[in-house]
C-alpha cells in the first residue's frame, strides 16, 4: 500500500476532518471549540489536521532521500488539500509544507527557533508555553504544541540516535542534537507542567577570540592573556552560572592549546567544537533499561589517564569526578581544563571541596585543600550581567595555602564604567597584584607584550617564583605578597605617637624573615625602635603595645624575646589576630604601639 493511499485512508477514518463533500471548507467549520474564528485561527486548524494526517502513515517517508524528500511532502499537501477542500493561498501551502517538513524530518515546532540564529536557547514548557533566550533576554515565542504526546514524540526524536530512553522509571535525560547543541529532557511524575525541554543551542562554526570580543565577552588583551597561560600549561577551572557563557569560553580557550598535542575531552553529552588534529572525544553513557551499563564521568576520567594525554578537558565537574580531575592535575596532567557552576571564584573552590567529598572517600578537609591549591592555577569567572550580556567578570590566580586556607587573589576584574543604551559598559582590569606564574611564560619561551597585560613590573629585589612549590606547600616560599604591609604607619596626635602593625620585614631586602616567631620578633622590635626614634621617641616611652600572632599557642616564645627587649616595665598590651593579608605575607607576629612623643 503506497503511502498516499495510508493518507487518504487515515483522512476517510476520520469523521472530523471533512465537512460536507465537494465544497470548500469554511472558516468557521475548522476552528476548534473555544476558539475565535478569523483568517489565523482558520489556518492553525487546517495545519493541525494536515499533520494528524500524515503522522498517521508517515513512516515510510523518513526513509526518503533527502532529494525526493521534499518534492514527496509537496505531492501529500496537496493531496490532503484537495480531498478536504481547503482554501490556501500559495505563501500558505509553502508555510504548510515546511511545517510538514520539521515535523518528519526535524524536530517539529521548534525547527524554525533551533534555525534562528539570533536565538541562543529554546525552552518548551509543556506544549502550550515556548520561551527562547535572544540577546540574554527570554521572549515567549507563538511556537505551541499539538499536545503533550506531540512534545514526547519530538523528545523521542531526539534521544533516538543517542540510543536513550525516557519514561516513568527514567523521566529525564540529557541529550544533544546532530550540532552539538545540548538538550535536556524531563517528563512526568517529576514535572508537573507537561514534558519539558531544554536546548542550549551551539553555533554550527565555533565562536572565535573575534567573536567573543565583538560580544563583549572580554577584550582582546585578556584573551592574550589566557592563551599564554594555556600555553604556559596552567591548570584552570571556568566558573560561572547557568548560561553565563561557561562552556563558549572553555571552547575558545581550548583552541589555543597547541595542534601537536594529544587532548582528550569528557563531556556528559559532546559539544566542545575543538579543531586542533589529535582529540579524542568521550561521552558518559546513562543505564540501560535494567539499570546496568551506566559508564560515568569519573569512569572515563580514570581510563583517560591510561591513554596518554596531554592534556584533559572535563566539560563540566558536578561530583566526585572533582577529585579525580584534582589528581590527575597534580600527576603530570598539568595544562588541564574544566568547569564548573559557582556564583563567584571563591565558590567555586568551596564547591570543589563539595564535590571532592562526594567522591565517598573520608579525607580530611586540609588535605582536600591541599589538593586544590596545589592543582589548580587559575578561575576565570564568567557571569550573565542585568542587561543579558554574557562577560568574563574575574580571573582570580590560587597560589597556596595557608592555614588550611586556601590563597587566592584576582589578577583581573571587571570594572563597571556605565550603561549606555541599556547596555553595561565596562573591562576587565589589572589589580595591581602581579600573579606569581609569570615565571612560568618564560620557562615555555612565550613573548608577553610591552606592559605585560597591565600587570605591574617585576620587582627585582622578589623575582618571580616557579610554580613547583606554592605558599605554604611542598617547602614553597612563605610570601610574594608586597612586604610593605610591614612598615606600619605612624601619626601623632595629643602628644602621643601612634604606630601600626610593624612586622618581621628585613629592610634592606625587603623580605619577610622566615624564622622562628623569636626571631620574628626581635626583626619587629629592631624595626619598631628605628620607627619611634625617627619620630622623636624611644622603646622606653612606649605605654600600650599591640601584638598579633598568627598561632596564639606561639605566645610563650614571643613573650620570651618580648621581656628581654622590656626587662623592666613592660607596657601595658593585648593580644589581636593577625589579619589575613599579613598571614599570607608570611608573617608570625607583627606590632603596634602607642607612645610619648
Amino acid at each position: 500500500m503506497t503511502l498516499l493511499r495510508r493518507i487518504e485512508q487515515a483522512r476517510q477514518g476520520t469523521e472530523t476532518q471533512t465537512v460536507g463533500t465537494g465544497a470548500p471548507v469554511p472558516p468557521s467549520a475548522v476552528t476548534m471549540p473555544g476558539q475565535a474564528g478569523g483568517r489565523d485561527a482558520y489556518l492553525r486548524n487546517v495545519k493541525l489536521r494536515v499533520l494528524d494526517q500524515v503522522i498517521a502513515a508517515s513512516d515510510s517517508l523518513r526513509d526518503t532521500g533527502a532529494a525526493d524528500f521534499r518534492s514527496k511532502v509537496e505531492a501529500i499537501v496537496a493531496q490532503i488539500i484537495e480531498g478536504n477542500k481547503f482554501i490556501l493561498g500559495r505563501d500558505e501551502r509553502l508555510d504548510l509544507i515546511e511545517v510538514l517538513i520539521a515535523e518528519i524530518g526535524g524536530f517539529g515546532p521548534i525547527e524554525p527557533l533551533l534555525k534562528d540564529e539570533s536565538i541562543s536557547e529554546v525552552m518548551v514548557n509543556g506544549p502550550r508555553q515556548v520561551y527562547v533566550e535572544r540577546k540574554g533576554k527570554l521572549e515567549l515565542s507563538n511556537v505551541v504544541f499539538r499536545n503533550e504526546e506531540h512534545v514526547r514524540h519530538i523528545i523521542d526524536r531526539i534521544i533516538a540516535p543517542m540510543g536513550r530512553r525516557i519514561d516513568e522509571s527514567s523521566p529525564r535525560v540529557d541529550a544533544r542534537l546532530p550540532d552539538g547543541s545540548r538538550v535536556n529532557a524531563i517528563i512526568a511524575p517529576l514535572s508537573l507542567v507537561g514534558p519539558v525541554i531544554t536546548v542550549r543551542k551551539f553555533s554550527a562554526k565555533p565562536f572565535t577570540v573575534d567573536d567573543l570580543v565583538r560580544f563583549g565577552t572580554a577584550t582582546e588583551e585578556m584573551f592574550a592573556f589566557l592563551r599564554a597561560c594555556v600555553e604556559a600549561r596552567l591548570n584552570i577551572f571556568v566558573s560561572g552560572g547557568t548560561g553565563s557563557g561557561k562552556t563558549t569560553t572553555l571552547n575558545v580557550m581550548s583552541s589555543f592549546i597547541p595542534n601537536d598535542e594529544r587532548i582528550v575531552t569528557i563531556e556528559d553529552a559532546a559539544e566542545l567544537q575543538l579543531r586542533q588534529e589529535h582529540v579524542i572525544t568521550l561521552e558518559s553513557r546513562p543505564a540501560n533499561l535494567e539499570g546496568e551499563g551506566e559508564i560515568t564521568i569519573r569512569n572515563l576520567l580514570r581510563n583517560a589517564l591510561h591513554m596518554r594525554p596531554d592534556r584533559i578537558i572535563v566539560g563540566e565537574c558536578r561530583g566526585g569526578e572533582a577529585l579525580d580531575m584534582l589528581q590527575a592535575m597534580n600527576s603530570g596532567h598539568d595544562g588541564s581544563l574544566s568547569t564548573g557552576h559557582a556564583n563567584t571564584s571563591r565558590d567555586m573552590l568551596a564547591r570543589l571541596e563539595t564535590m571532592v567529598l562526594m567522591a565517598g572517600y573520608e579525607l580530611p578537609l586540609r588535605s582536600i585543600r591541599e589538593q586544590i591549591a596545589s592543582a589548580i592555577d587559575l578561575i576565570v569567572h564568567t557571569a550573565r550581567l542585568k542587561d543579558g550580556s554574557r562577560k568574563v567578570v574575574n580571573i582570580t590566580e590560587v597560589y597556596g595555602i595557608e592555614d588550611e586556607e586556601i590563597l587566592f587573589q584576582d589578577i583581573f576584574a571587571f570594572e563597571q564604567t556605565g550603561i549606555r543604551d541599556g547596555k553595561i559598559e565596562g573591562m576587565l582590569k589589572a589589580t595591581g597584584i602581579r600573579p606569581t606564574f609569570m615565571v612560568r611564560f618564560k620557562e615555555n619561551s612565550i613573548d608577553l607584550p610591552p606592559g605585560e597585560f597591565g600587570l605591574p613590573p617585576e620587582n627585582p629585589s622578589r623575582p618571580d617564583r616557579a610554580r613547583r612549590g606554592k605558599v605554604g606547600l611542598s617547602g614553597g616560599e612563605p610570601a610574594h605578597i608586597d612586604a610593605s604591609i610591614g612598615f606600619g604607619r605612624a601619626r601623632r596626635a595629643g602628644g602621643m605617637i601612634y604606630i601600626s602593625s610593624i612586622g618581621p620585614v628585613d629592610p634592606e631586602t625587603g623580605q619577610v624573615v622566615a624564622l622562628g616567631v623569636r626571631d620574628q620578633t626581635s626583626q619587629c622590635l629592631r624595626n619598631l625602635q628605628a620607627r619611634l626614634e625617627a619620630e622623636g621617641s624611644s622603646l622606653d616611652k612606649v605605654v600600650w603595645a599591640n601584638w598579633s600572632l598568627r598561632d596564639a599557642s606561639e605566645f610563650d616564645a614571643f613573650n620570651k624575646e618580648w621581656v628581654r627587649w622590656f626587662p623592666a616595665a613592660a607596657p601595658v598590651g593585648q593580644g589581636t589576630l593577625m589579619p589575613p593579608l599579613q598571614r599570607r605575607a608570611g608573617f608570625r607576629i607583627s606590632i603596634g604601639v602607642i607612645a610619648e612623643g
